[in-house]
């Protein structure tokens, strides 16, 4: 498969991700994960109808996101869909198979018409790790085991590979290959320099994951993949950036739709790791100009992706559209502004 249908900083590809965050219905009752797991394909149909790029779910074992299965789900969209690319956000390696993971995601390649990519990451989580009946404290080794594994079996040949996290293999293959001959693989990071260097070594795209501070802190970063990759003899590859957002008609309508269920999240999840409420002043400097949240009217937005993609050189933006208890009818919306109005207006912007 040709890199420049991943994006280019010339020509750029635009997508949305989720993590099948199980919304409120019309009466403000949380969904089901059923529902939620329909209204995620239901959304990537709509992405797919409306021309973007491509369409991400990440790997959660948690009771406010639905999807544990990511491509399972993206098996039920590939039916329904027709042009948009589907992946990852993240596949946590560290707590599965490589050998099983490149199998699904080859299926998902054939059923897709070579649609399918993975993003391979630690995840932002720990919950796969004891449900899966791994240690924390093998963290590291696990996902730098597993993460050469799998760069073994992207060769789509036999494979004879040794750790200690596993019994090695032994001129084994894993089926079905690909058509194209490669699955499009990147690795997810969180802003680790090991993490940005081993993505270089294995010469796999980068996805940024920023979700908080600013975009501009990951310029260090991409400038020292930029040189790994070169260290290593590799071509220059694609960079994405994956950041929440939420557009609507207006900022202050933005805002209104979007911060009280990313306030209610986030304090969930500080709760639990022991963090302070998250504030409205946190919020507000997320907010601003080169603030981590992508959120506002479609101008406002575009103004901030394409300063964020000209900073980092990014050949691809992933906008997490998904947030805690928001409604499905409000991420519609904004799927719909990102697509019509959002993308057309960066690539402008882009180009002048």
């Amino acid at each position: 498969m040709a890199l420049e249908q991943l994006g280019t900083p010339q020509d750029p590809a635009f997508g949305l991700d989720t993590f099948g965050d199980r919304g409120s219905d019309t009466v403000g009752r949380v969904v089901s994960h059923a529902d939620a797991l329909r209204q995620v394909v239901e959304e990537a149909v709509l992405a797919d109808r409306l021309g973007l790029a491509y369409f991400g779910v990440g790997e959660h074992h948690r009771d406010d996101f639905a999807i544990s299965s990511p491509d399972v789900v993206l098996a039920a969209i590939a039916g329904r869909t027709e042009r948009i690319r589907l992946g990852t956000s993240v596949t946590v390696l560290s707590s599965d198979d490589p050998v099983r993971v490149f199998e699904r995601f080859s299926t998902l390649d054939a059923l897709s018409g070579g649609r399918a990519e993975v993003t391979l990451g630690r995840g932002s989580f720990s919950e796969s790790f004891p449900l899966f009946g791994y240690r924390l404290e093998d963290y590291e080794v696990l996902f730098a085991e597993k993460l050469d594994l799998f760069a073994h079996l992207l060769r789509e040949g036999p494979v004879t590979w040794e750790g200690t996290t596993r019994l090695p293999l032994t001129g084994q293959r894993a089926y079905p290959p690909t058509e194209s001959g490669r699955l499009p693989t990147w690795v997810g990071v969180g802003g680790t320099p090991q993490s940005v260097v081993r993505a270089a070594k294995y010469a796999m795209p980068l996805v940024l994951a920023v979700i908080g501070g600013s975009p501009a802190q990951f310029a260090p970063l991409v400038d020292l993949y930029h040189r790994a990759l070169g260290e290593y003899g590799h071509e220059t590859l694609p960079i994405s950036m994956h950041s929440p957002g939420h557009v609507a008609e207006t900022d202050a309508l933005a805002v209104e739709e979007h911060f009280e269920y990313h306030a209610e999240q986030f304090t969930q999840i500080g709760r639990e790791r022991g963090w302070p409420p998250f504030t409205r002043i946190a919020y507000n400097q997320m907010l601003s100009r080169e603030g981590s949240l992508f959120v506002g009217s479609p101008e406002t937005v575009a103004q901030k992706i394409a300063w964020a993609m000209r900073t980092l050189k990014l050949s691809r933006f992933q906008m997490k559209y998904t947030v805690g208890r928001q409604p499905n009818t409000a991420r519609m919306s904004s799927i719909r502004l990102y697509a019509e109005e959002v993308v057309p207006r960066v690539r402008e912007l882009l180009s002048s």
